[in-house]
């Protein structure tokens, strides 16, 4: 993986093999941070990134400017990555240990953009339990995005708040703003 623009534009990023993740392919990470760079300064806003995994998209939002980010995930050898990468990098990720939907659950952390990678073979009432959590916790900050990437295969569009979907080869971009 890559990071894309920014402070670090060009700079690869190796994974360890052993992680259990599939980061966000650099074409659609790409088309999804032109959608966000017309709506958002990224030296302004805050960000959520839930089921971070490799970290690929934080590390993209801190090569851009973005201060405030906050990385979610349940394995503890993906966030020690996170932590090793954004420290190697000068970056100033803050990672939590958590079951997503448990951290929708309980924490208050509201952002403007909050993007969500679960697995894709998670099952279709748990990506729809991460917008309404997302929504019934108003943890979005105003005018701020809910991006959940998915299967293609996969539709998202009967829950609340949703504004559209994008695909780019056999992953989608659902949103959900909150306006």
């Amino acid at each position: 993986m890559r990071i894309i623009s920014g402070s670090h534009k060009g700079r690869r990023i190796n994974a360890p093999q052993k992680l259990p993740v599939r980061p966000t392919t650099d074409m659609a990470k790409e088309a999804l941070f032109n959608i966000l760079n017309n709506r958002y300064y990224f030296e302004d806003i805050s960000v959520l990134d839930l089921y971070s995994g490799t970290g690929n998209i934080s590390y993209e939002f801190a090569s851009r400017g973005t201060q405030h980010i906050t990385a979610v995930d349940s394995n503890l050898d993906c966030l020690r990555f996170i932590d090793s990468t954004s420290e190697a990098l000068g970056f100033t990720i803050e990672t939590v240990k958590n079951d997503v939907i448990t951290y929708l659950e309980k924490y208050k952390t509201k952002a403007d953009v909050i993007f969500a990678d679960p697995p894709y073979d998670m099952p279709l009432g748990d990506f729809e339990k991460i917008s309404e959590l997302t929504f019934k916790n108003e943890l979005l900050l105003e005018n701020g995005v809910l991006v959940i990437e998915h299967s293609s295969q996969m539709d998202l569009s009967h829950q609340t708040n949703f504004t559209e979907k994008r695909k780019y080869g056999g992953s989608s971009f659902s949103f959900f703003y909150n306006q």
